[in-house]
């Protein structure tokens, strides 16, 4: 109700301000209306939501939220007001109505084009697709308008939905609902390492220490074996065993990292400094996909994407990267023999968390492809790894949205910081984490 008033007033103003020249210039009313309708317009496109006390990236978007909704209400009434005015007092195509038509075109256009920049720049959910959409259904008659009802509605829901983050994290800010006993350790899965420039687990660390927690990242190498991974990651643990003074730690781990944390626990004595365990679509029980494709390519094949792919991390500061060593640990058998040889430790909670792809070609690249090849040997998946495959430990969450795409390898850790209508990927880390905390952890 409250956004319905917004845009009726905004709506409103934009109108008077684009006829106000029209009547002036038609009645010989004083000149100072033409300056009063620029002011009232310039205001408007610059503060649509002028008294919102938002965040400058979410004000912005909802501005331009605003802006949409009233292109589209002035549509309707600006071209009513040019046939009522045409016909009935200034006479159709007169001197008179094609200024009020120039008029009524220019308005129209810079509020469409500074709502639609507001909405392209900021929208995080509006994702990629949706804007080349937007873009090649721009000047189709009619598809244009159901194209840009449905930009409206994806950047409006998006703006509530960081509305009621931001109304959430200030009711429970002396709550501190994610400050856990132990500290927790975020583990990377394969190829990708921990950058402080661009963030492997997006913006759900920032949600996370809002509510409490205190962090800290695995840091391993993008590519190694299991157990080298997992003694770097065992370094990393005693680390922060030593700098916190903490008895132990938590932690969630994506990926191939919660294979890496499972060996530190049960090979490297890790159990001993460890709390929990929460393993977000790790391959537990490996992959088939992953070993057909190395049992079906030819070994100088193998060689030649593994040379190229270490010499790379190596720039990027790898000492030691192995792609086929991190890949060949994927493999179903590999995992099969992993899995009995590394026993659970009773001292320490597990839980996991699986999801999968909805539909391949609405989904994120490359994963859209190995998707369906995943799919063929694996079943149900996230584009790697299958939801059974990553079923693991006392309590298993299968993280699920209607939208089209599903919820992606990538998805998870909102790698791609990209929102979905109804899965707020930051709340429910905050979620899973609170529940560490409220189980003692």
């Amino acid at each position: 109700m409250k956004n319905f008033i917004r845009v009726t007033i905004d709506s409103v103003i934009l109108f008077a301000a684009t006829i106000l020249p029209g009547i002036t210039a038609a009645s010989g009313l004083s000149a100072w209306l033409y300056v009063l309708a620029g002011i009232l317009f310039l205001l408007v496109n610059i503060f649509p939501n002028m008294f919102r006390r938002l965040p400058v990236k979410l004000k912005t978007e909802e501005g331009g939220v605003y802006l949409l909704c009233s292109f589209l209400v002035l549509l309707i009434l600006e071209t009513a007001y040019g046939i009522i005015a045409g016909a009935v007092w200034h006479g159709m195509f007169s001197d008179q109505f094609w200024f009020d038509a120039l008029m009524i075109y220019v308005s129209e256009l810079i509020v469409f084009w500074n709502g639609i920049i507001r909405v392209y720049v900021t929208s995080s959910m509006l994702g990629t697709r949706w804007r080349i959409i937007g873009i090649l259904c721009g000047m189709i008659p009619v598809v244009n308008i159901i194209v840009l009802m449905h930009i409206i509605r994806i950047a409006g829901s998006e703006v509530a939905m960081e509305e009621r983050r931001i109304i959430n994290n200030e009711k429970r800010k002396d709550l501190a609902v994610c400050k856990t006993k132990y500290p927790i350790i975020l583990v990377h899965g394969v190829f990708f390492r921990d950058l402080e420039k661009f963030n492997y687990w997006g913006r759900i660390p920032e949600e996370l220490e809002k509510n409490g927690a205190v962090l800290y990242y695995g840091d391993q190498q993008s590519a190694l074996n299991v157990e080298d991974s997992a003694k770097e990651l065992a370094e990393k643990i005693q680390t922060v065993i030593n700098d916190t003074g903490s008895r132990k730690v938590n932690i969630i781990a994506h990926s191939k990292g919660g294979l890496d944390s499972r060996y530190a626990i049960s090979c490297l004595g890790m159990d001993l400094y460890v709390a929990s365990l929460t393993t977000i679509n790790t391959p537990h029980h490996g992959c088939e996909f992953a070993e057909w494709l190395l049992n079906k390519t030819t070994e100088g094949f193998r060689s030649g994407i593994a040379n190229k792919y270490n010499s790379a991390f190596r720039l990027m500061g790898d000492a030691s990267p192995d792609f086929l060593g991190a890949v060949g640990d994927l493999t179903a058998s590999k995992c099969d023999e992993f899995n009995k040889q590394v026993i659970d430790s009773p001292d320490v909670y597990y839980q996991s968390v699986g999801s999968k792809i909805n539909k391949a070609l609405t989904s994120i690249f490359p994963l859209n492809f190995s998707h369906m090849i995943a799919k063929y040997f694996d079943g149900p998946n996230d584009g790697l790894v299958s939801v059974e495959s990553s079923k693991w430990g006392s309590n298993f969450t299968y993280l699920e949205s209607k939208s089209p795409d599903g919820v992606s390898h990538a998805d998870v850790i909102d790698l791609m910081r990209h929102d979905k209508p109804d899965l707020d990927i930051r709340e429910f880390y905050v979620g899973l984490v609170n529940g560490l905390r409220e189980k003692g952890f």
